[in-house]
């Protein structure tokens, strides 16, 4: 009988040093980037800026592949079912990660359970700005002419459940006041409704609005991170506009599927935070008006967890629900 076990002990022991070697070369091909969105979205120009230069570290080309569909839930779930091999990689989002987890009845996918994290990369502040017929010049007129007239104003956003939508939900609740919600298809058919004065307030990113504050068509009242941006550096924030503890930003975040190989991830979060730190990188990313991060797979994975817990009760507090 030793025969047999020595023989099974053998090819143990020969898959175990394959299986090293494996992760000692990685990679070897090409590596899969899957965008969860549309191409030339937000969410895809990171993937771009950034899987172009991972290239250059890693010696292998990441192809983005844009799965957009189901708020993002369709491309997640096809990495979550990847072989953890290193070789299929998401660029996930606060709505892939915390958002629809709460906002979707049935999710295919476990946004912990499923996913090893790699690296936050960028994250992405909003504003809260008003069409300049609304009598309030800061935050805090703001929030007084809102408590004085409950249920007046309204607030558009790019659609029921997205972060921006639910920013204005967290400010409601934080601030004690009342707006209706207004979603769209889409910020470009918002944001022309909110010009237009026919909805007064928005939520919304701040490469999109920022040349029409700039040239006075917007007023903008506060951006909704907790540091100033650099290209709108007299808009102050939540909280220091006077509303406290206020914090609500999209982000971008590099995941693999659960079970792949620490090394592999050790590889991909070192690629990942050399190319941010990339000087033509961060300048491109920092003029997009994305604020660069850069961090450990331990530290996005209690963020992952921190922003679940955040804003799972804003959403049901909402009542938004996607079927």
């Amino acid at each position: 009988m030793r025969k047999p076990v020595l023989l099974l002990a053998s090819i143990a022991v020969l898959a175990g040093a394959s299986a090293v070697r494996a992760q000692d070369n990685y990679p070897t091909k090409a590596i899969r980037l899957v965008v969860p969105f549309a191409a030339a979205g937000p969410t895809d120009i990171v993937a771009r800026l950034v899987g172009g230069k991972m290239t250059d570290s890693l010696g292998q080309q990441i192809v983005v592949d844009n799965r957009g569909g189901a708020g993002g839930n369709l491309g997640s779930d096809l990495v979550a079912k990847a072989a953890p091999d290193g070789y299929t990689l998401l660029m996930g989002t606060v709505a892939t990660h915390a958002l629809n987890a709460a906002l979707y009845p049935k999710m295919p996918y476990d946004p912990i359970a499923d996913f090893e994290p790699i690296t936050m990369l960028v994250t992405v502040p909003a504003l809260l700005e008003v069409h300049p017929s609304v009598p309030a010049q800061d935050l805090k007129s703001f929030i007084a002419l809102l408590k004085a007239n409950p249920g007046k104003y309204s607030y558009a956003s790019s659609g029921n459940g997205t972060p921006l939508h639910l920013s204005g939900e967290l400010f409601k609740s934080m601030a004690g006041v009342q707006m209706e919600h207004v979603p769209y298809r889409g910020t470009g058919p918002a944001l022309i409704d909110v010009l237009a004065g026919q909805v007064p307030v928005m939520f919304d990113i701040v490469s999109t609005s920022i040349g029409h504050i700039k040239e006075g068509k917007l007023r903008g009242l506060a951006v909704t991170s907790l540091k100033r941006i650099e290209a709108l550096p007299n808009v102050p924030t939540m909280n220091e506009a006077g509303l406290p503890g206020y914090e609500t930003y999209t982000w971008n975040a590099l995941f693999a599927p659960a079970r792949t190989p620490a090394p592999i991830i050790a590889k991909l979060n070192a690629a990942a935070n050399k190319a941010i730190a990339d000087a033509a990188v961060r300048a491109k990313l920092i003029e997009l008006n994305y604020q660069v991060v850069g961090t450990t797979p331990a530290q996005l994975a209690a963020h992952v967890k921190a922003e679940i817990a955040k804003w799972t009760p804003v959403v049901k507090q909402s009542g938004a629900k996607i079927d």
